[in-house]
Formats: C-alpha cells, sequence, structure tokens
C-alpha cells in the first residue's frame, strides 16, 4: 500500500506528486506514486531495478506519455502537458544513458542546449564545477570517460536555466572519486537553492546528499525517511533494497 505523501504547507512544495499512474503500452508500471518536494530540499527515489523509479522521472518530465493522477508544479498539473512545456516551466532531466553527442566535443555539447529560462549556468561557474571539463573541451563525446559523460550530461542541463533537477543514476558505474565529485556538486546545487530529484541504487552515496528517502517498490512509494534516520532504519533498507 502507498505511503500518504507527507504533510508539507503548500506554499513550501516545489512538487507534488498524487495518485501516479503510468503505463508502456499495456504495461502498467506506476500504481499511485506519491510524494512532496520541498523548494531547494534533496530527495530521493530508492528501490530495487524495475521499481518504477526512472519511469516516475519520466513522468514528470512528460517523456512517458501514458500516464493519469496529478505532477503539481507551480500550482499546474503537468500530466496533460508535452515535455518542451514542461521544460520551459523550468524542470529538466538528466537520464541515466547521459545522452550527450558523441561527435560534439565538450564546447560544442554545452553551447547546443538552449536556454529555456533566464539564468542558465554560465561556462565560468561550469568549469568550477567540473575542472576536467575545461581541461577536455575540444574532445569529442567518445573520447570521455565514463565520469566525464556524467559530468558533462549534468552541465549541460544546468546550461538550460532549470532549477528543478531530476537526476537518474548519476553515480551508477563510476570510480569512487568521481562519485565523491558528483557528491560535492550535488550539495553546492542545494545550497544555491537548487531542488533536486535523484534516484539512486547506492543509498550511501545518497546519504551523503539528500535530506528525505522515499522508498518505492512495484510503482508505488512505501516508505519515507529522513536523512538523519536512516542509521536507524537498516532494516527496512535491507527489507526493501537488499542492502
Amino acid at each position: 500500500m502507498a505511503a500518504a505523501a507527507s504533510p508539507i504547507p503548500s506554499a513550501q512544495r516545489a512538487l507534488e506528486v498524487r495518485d501516479l499512474h503510468a503505463w508502456y503500452g499495456e504495461s502498467h508500471v506506476l500504481h499511485g506514486m506519491a510524494f512532496d518536494v520541498r523548494e531547494g530540499e534533496v530527495v530521493t527515489l530508492l528501490g530495487r531495478n524495475g521499481a518504477g523509479k526512472t519511469t516516475t522521472l519520466k513522468s514528470i518530465m512528460g517523456i512517458v506519455r501514458q500516464r493519469q493522477g496529478e505532477i503539481l508544479f507551480g500550482g499546474q498539473n503537468l500530466v496533460s502537458l508535452s515535455s518542451n512545456k514542461i521544460a520551459r516551466m523550468g524542470i529538466a532531466l538528466c537520464p541515466e544513458e547521459r545522452a550527450i553527442f558523441a561527435s560534439l566535443n565538450v564546447r560544442e555539447n554545452l553551447l547546443l542546449p538552449p536556454e529555456v529560462r533566464e539564468g542558465g549556468m554560465r561556462l565560468e561557474t561550469i568549469f568550477e564545477l567540473f575542472p576536467n571539463l575545461a581541461e577536455r573541451l575540444a574532445s569529442q563525446g567518445t573520447k570521455l570517460s565514463g565520469g566525464e559523460q556524467q559530468m558533462l550530461a549534468i552541465a549541460r542541463i544546468l546550461r538550460t536555466g532549470a532549477r528543478f533537477l531530476l537526476l537518474d543514476e548519476p553515480t551508477e558505474g563510476l570510480a569512487p572519486v568521481i562519485v565523491q565529485q558528483i557528491g560535492r556538486t550535488i550539495r553546492r546545487l542545494k545550497s544555491e537553492g537548487f531542488t533536486i530529484v535523484l534516484v539512486e541504487q547506492n543509498f550511501r552515496f545518497a546519504a551523503t546528499v539528500a535530506d528525505r528517502h522515499f522508498i518505492v517498490e512495484h510503482g508505488q512509494v512505501v516508505d519515507m525517511i529522513p536523512n538523519d534516520e536512516i542509521g536507524h532504519r537498516q532494516d527496512t533498507l535491507h527489507e526493501y533494497l537488499g542492502v
């Protein structure tokens, strides 16, 4: 049974998902997803593979079109909107597959995304966050390491001016030193007022960046763990995540 959304005053809510259902063709993937995100908060969606975490992000972004329920952002239900309209409202998705342009170099990848909202991050600031990219400006996407590709993927969405970020498995397969850098970046973005929904398998990493953790199973939220309680909820994590 899905956990009820946490009681957050409406003025503080950046996003509210209510009874969200989603399908791929005839396959019913989300079964009443419900959670809230506060302004300036980092929350994670934790769960096993196939639980519905990525589908939730894609539903928020409008990539999954077969959906019903409510995704409230700025007082508007996003369920009826297309991806480009959602992007113009200030939401951006960094997909698990990263989706950089392999034939373009780093500079071209960074200059290509349109600034859909005023306030896109300047290249100088991007290079403060990701010094590796400044050193690889002329390198094609195919020549970048996995970590550099992930940095570039995050940097591209920051260029759009979005302030509400959806990050899908940003640490998957990366070396520990790169994971640490991604963590520092997320914490800095949070300190600057960005709101982030993070899909993660690595709950140990999630605990270093997030305020709250929503446990997802069979397409619905089954529990919520505040970050300061995660050390006392190991039994719950083991039950749902197998860790």
